[in-house]
């Protein structure tokens, strides 16, 4: 593949590091000069200098041919998005990937349907609510393109699913259950499968149906 990274902090030039030693080609783009100079020690020719969501500086780093990836990951929320519409619109680019800083702006990427996206911030949520008991239902993967998202549920005693069999459970519409933890050991559950004490469950579910899900599973 041929990746262009827009950003080469810490993420940017992690992220092209990798890329390069697994064999693909990548063109990494830094605006500070400071930065830049570290840049172009490590990846010589491959690195530009300048402003991402500037047209001569894309296609200086190659965008016309174009790329098979575009990954943008600057600290400023815009200008990744910016550099994503771009990539898309006016280079036909297939695939862009987005950086969020502030999770705030993640509607703003879904608006522009620029997916997927990463945030730092909702990752480590995610890993705080895996690792803190009071959490029942916890987000593991939004799949924003298919309007889709995959939580993770953990049943105790007190849950009306408690003892029940999948096919007895009144779940709601556009939700499926995919997995079923037990001891250690997964299994995909059918209609026959009931659900235990212990149990960690995975649900694939449209967006919103969640307290639906939460009072089937979890809550009388």
């Amino acid at each position: 593949m041929f990746v262009l990274v827009a950003g080469g902090g810490k993420v940017g030039s992690n992220v092209a590091r990798t890329l390069r030693r697994i064999g693909h080609e990548v063109t990494i783009i830094e605006q500070r000069r400071d930065r830049f100079a570290e840049l172009e020690e490590e990846f010589e020719h491959a690195a530009i200098v300048g402003d991402a969501t500037e047209i001569f500086v894309l296609e200086r780093a190659g965008i016309a041919r174009p790329p098979d990836l575009v990954v943008a990951v600057t600290g400023d929320d815009e200008d990744n998005m910016v550099i994503c519409q771009m990539a898309r619109e006016r280079y036909g680019v297939p695939k862009v990937i987005a950086r969020v800083n502030d999770p705030r702006n993640e509607p703003h990427f879904d608006l522009l349907g620029i997916s997927p996206t990463i945030s730092a911030t909702q990752t480590i949520m995610a890993l705080i609510e895996h690792e803190v008991p009071e959490h029942e239902l916890i987000h593991l993967l939004e799949l924003r393109k298919e309007n889709l998202e995959i939580v993770e549920v953990q049943i105790d005693k007190s849950s009306p699913s408690a003892g029940k069999r999948v096919s007895g459970l009144k779940l709601p519409s556009g939700s499926r259950l995919i997995s079923v933890m037990r001891g250690g050991r997964a299994e995909i559950p059918d209609h026959d499968t009931e659900l235990q004490p212990g149990d960690q469950v995975l649900a694939i579910l449209e967006p919103g149906k969640e307290d639906e899900l939460r009072r089937v599973l979890l809550k009388k």
